[in-house]
């Protein structure tokens, strides 16, 4: 590997006590009554976890398991879980009623659009989140618009206009984005779906999340065993927050996971909170990567309430690390199965790949404990949802920014 790969991999020791108190809105429980209104939906199926188990041999593991979120939904992410539960949330509140009661077809019959009316749902995406609340407001015969930050793959655009929204590419970052779709929601009586939370916006956020416990709960079932290790890769961090929590409430104390959070170096927000330590979340201005899932500069204030109490490490990894993890999925050890993955799907896997290929990073190997024991966790949260940046990563061996 090259020394661009050694000098930008870095990793924070968060040291907390094992046992630590979850949330219940977080916990097990939680998850099954957000898996059990998911199952109403009709397009709702498992997706696959896929055990790669040439692989974690070839790389001296126990077990490597990856599960394939571009199966969800049909919509090549991860991200409709939680848009589907927040916003089925909104509608359940506004008819007065606990969504516990409710169904998906409750929901989009015509009783419920009757007394609804068409509402509209308004987004900042860098395209699977907006995707996903795009796909939602159709279902449920309510409106979305989208707004993406500038640099947003066209395809990605296009997916999310298929869907019935109106979507807009529009100048600046990810966090300027989400500013704009609040301050739109604020001005034309729109409910804003943003996968963050700030102070004063925590209550769609928290369902958001809650709506990433679905995947959790699948892939705890779907584990032959209980895993050691869990990478989670994150953006503003909700997603991770949300799976870090249920694994360290379904297995606590020593049971519990060494949970890793990986992020891009241009967008390593938890990263850089993590390593200050000073109880101030830290913002990334300059936002770069090829992992366009996970260029997101400001940390959600939920997401690191459970990370802070679950994560072990946090680590910032160079492009190139996600773009072989897309490489050895996409091209698999004869006997395993091969798993499309995206530029932010492949990031933990390409972490976990070049920890244990790199002998400059066996330290840190050796420091989580990454051995024949080891039974590793890794989700792929997305397909290739930009396919011509896929091949130019893939096919070209190019990396670096477009």
């Amino acid at each position: 590997m090259t020394n661009h790969m050694q000098d930008h991999m870095e990793a924070v020791h968060r040291q907390h006590p094992r046992s630590v108190s979850i949330p219940p809105a977080f916990g097990v429980a939680q998850a099954r009554q957000v898996r059990a209104f998911h199952r109403t939906i009709p397009e709702y199926a498992e997706t696959p976890l896929v055990p790669l188990r040439n692989l974690a041999r070839e790389l001296g593991l126990g077990g490597l398991f990856v599960k394939d979120e571009s199966y969800r939904f049909g919509l090549n992410a991860f991200k409709a879980l939680g848009g589907s539960y927040s916003m089925a949330n909104v509608l359940a509140r506004k008819l007065g009623r606990p969504l516990q009661e409710l169904g998906f077809a409750d929901l989009a019959g015509p009783e419920a659009r009757a007394r609804l009316g068409t509402m509209s749902f308004v987004t900042a995406t860098d395209g699977n989140h907006g995707r996903g609340v795009a796909w939602t407001a159709r279902q449920l015969g309510q409106k979305a618009v989208v707004y993406m930050p500038a640099g947003s793959a066209a395809e990605r655009l296009e997916n999310i206009r298929r869907l019935g929204a109106e979507a807009s590419i529009r100048d600046g970052n990810y966090d300027d984005t989400v500013r704009f779709a609040a301050a739109q929601a604020e001005r034309n009586g729109w409910i804003l779906v943003q996968d963050t939370a700030w102070e004063g916006y925590t209550e769609i956020p928290r369902w958001i999340m809650q709506g990433y416990l679905t995947l959790a709960d699948e892939a705890a079932e779907q584990l032959p065993c209980p895993p050691t290790h869990l990478f989670l890769q994150a953006g503003v961090g909700s997603m991770a927050g949300a799976v870090a929590a249920y694994f360290a409430d379904r297995y606590p104390g020593a049971a519990k996971p060494v949970i890793t959070v990986v992020e891009p170096n241009g967008a390593d927000c938890l990263f850089r909170t993590a390593r200050a330590d000073d109880g101030t979340l830290h913002a990334v201005q300059d936002l770069h990567s090829i992992m366009a899932g996970l260029c997101c500069g400001e940390p959600c204030s939920l997401a690191w309430d459970l990370l802070k109490e679950t994560a072990d490490y946090f680590v910032s990894i160079p492009d190139q690390a996600a773009a072989n993890g897309m490489r050895i999925l996409g091209a698999p050890l004869p006997g395993d199965g091969r798993i499309i993955s995206g530029e932010s799907g492949a990031a933990t896997t390409g972490f976990v790949t070049e920890l244990l290929r790199n002998p400059a990073l066996h330290g840190l190997r050796d420091e989580l404990g990454l051995d024949g024991g080891a039974q590793v966790l890794c989700i792929s949260t997305e397909g290739a949802t930009d396919r011509e940046n896929y091949r130019r990563i893939v096919w070209d061996g190019a990396y670096g920014e477009k």
